[in-house]
């Protein structure tokens, strides 16, 4: 169940990147009537911030999900004798 969760977390997340990268694309930044009626809107700044952030802060959890994994990952035990 655990790994369910994480494989689903991961999915989303890396959704959400691909949404933040594609949005500029999507619309036009000239035309403002192209997102004027989305979330955030009418201005640029508002439109980005709505449908980019949620992809900024997901590739910084999913960057911070792979630097402990593999810290955690490449930590050998201890060993006490000598």
């Amino acid at each position: 169940m655990n790994l369910l969760l994480r494989m689903l977390g991961v999915v989303v997340a890396l959704f959400f990147v691909v949404r933040a990268v594609a949005e500029p694309f999507v619309i036009d930044v000239t035309d403002p009537s192209t997102y004027a009626n989305d979330w955030g809107g009418p201005s640029l700044a508002g439109v980005l911030a709505v449908h980019c952030g949620p992809g900024i802060l997901a590739a910084m959890f999913l960057y911070g999900s792979v630097v402990r994994w593999r810290t955690a990952r490449t930590k050998e035990p201890v060993s006490s004798a000598r």
